[in-house]
């Protein structure tokens, strides 16, 4: 009882954070047929900023870590990515009404990590002064690319037996060299890099660090627009993508929750990163996943993935997810 008066009581101030009020915000200007458009061009500077700025921080604590308690939850997260497209796999993909090759590439962009989240959830933990390791976010790319790489392959598997009848084989190094040219995964890796070979302290501290809330808030804006236009295209779609994009998050979070209990006790693995951890695993891309999809599942239909992602996903999991997992790890760490 405890637990749910917690949640209830930060699921509503969770409404006053920047983060979901701008989501918030940016769906109400779609609704209300507001003319306010933010250049393409902010919008990936914005995703640029947020992700070196993670990157970078990353990188310099790994630099300083002891890479062996990095190891357990490094290997949970790849689990975690591929765990939940098998789960899309066998289960949003079989359903009436439902592409196979949709269902898997919805699988594929929930098993990927969103950025925006990522980055709600850490300015959320640092306001409630929850402490987690700064290399946990560099687990992104541990989850965010075998989860791409293995839905590219099941879809291909599958319609290359479709249209031959037989097992076609599937060149897989060429999806993971473009999963990495991913614009989302080079920043990304481009500050981790940076972050542990060289000393960018001044230039993170003078430049990326102070710009990193504002340039969240516009970021949540942009995508509370995008995703209010979305559902439109939902609508057209099956039904199983909305109880999907509403299920999916929590269900996710949840298993990456207690896996990382299970870190928790191997090897100190701090509360605070296995919130981190559940949010990672209970967001979904919007940033790396959908262009990556769209190039390498031409056939499968973009308001399916993005829109239950966009317009349901990401909602869900930062305003019921976020302070979900948060008072769960009250109750079971007593932080």
């Amino acid at each position: 009882m405890e637990l749910l008066v917690d949640f209830l009581t930060r699921f509503v101030t969770q409404f006053q954070t920047p983060a979901l009020a701008f989501l918030v915000g940016g769906m109400a200007l779609a609704a209300f047929g507001s003319k306010l458009e933010i250049p393409d061009a902010i919008y990936k500077f914005a995703v640029f900023m947020l992700l070196m700025r993670i990157g970078i921080n990353g990188g310099m604590e790994i630099r300083e870590a002891n890479l062996m308690e990095m190891l357990l939850p490094a290997v949970f997260s790849a689990v975690l990515g591929c765990g939940i497209v098998f789960l899309g796999r066998i289960t949003l993909a079989n359903l009436p009404g439902v592409k196979v090759e949709d269902g898997i590439a919805t699988a594929g962009l929930f098993g990927a990590v969103s950025a925006s989240t990522l980055a709600a959830a850490m300015v959320i933990l640092e306001e409630e002064g929850v402490v987690y390791e700064a290399w946990v976010p560099a687990l992104y790319p541990f989850m965010d690319i075998p989860a791409l790489v293995l839905a590219i392959v099941l879809a291909n598997i599958y319609l290359n037996r479709k249209k031959d009848g037989a097992n076609a084989r599937v060149k897989i190094w060429p999806i993971i060299t473009e999963s990495l040219r991913g614009s989302a995964l080079s920043a990304l890796l481009l500050g981790l890099a940076l972050g542990l070979l060289t000393r960018p302290d001044r230039v993170f501290e003078g430049f990326y660090d102070p710009l990193f809330r504002g340039l969240l808030s516009v970021l949540m804006l942009i995508m509370g627009m995008e995703a209010y236009t979305r559902l439109n295209e939902l609508r057209k779609v099956a039904h199983w993508y909305v109880v999907y994009g509403v299920a999916a998050p929590l269900v996710h979070g949840l298993m990456a929750f207690g896996l990382g209990y299970i870190a928790h006790l191997v090897t100190g693995f701090s509360p605070g990163g296995v919130i981190l951890l559940a949010v990672l695993a209970g967001s979904s891309s919007d940033i790396s996943g959908p262009p990556t999809l769209r190039a390498a599942i031409p056939t499968a239909n973009p308001s399916s993935y993005i829109g239950s992602s966009t317009s349901i996903g990401t909602p869900v999991a930062i305003a019921v997810g976020i302070p979900l997992y948060i008072a769960l790890g009250q109750a079971v760490f007593g932080f």
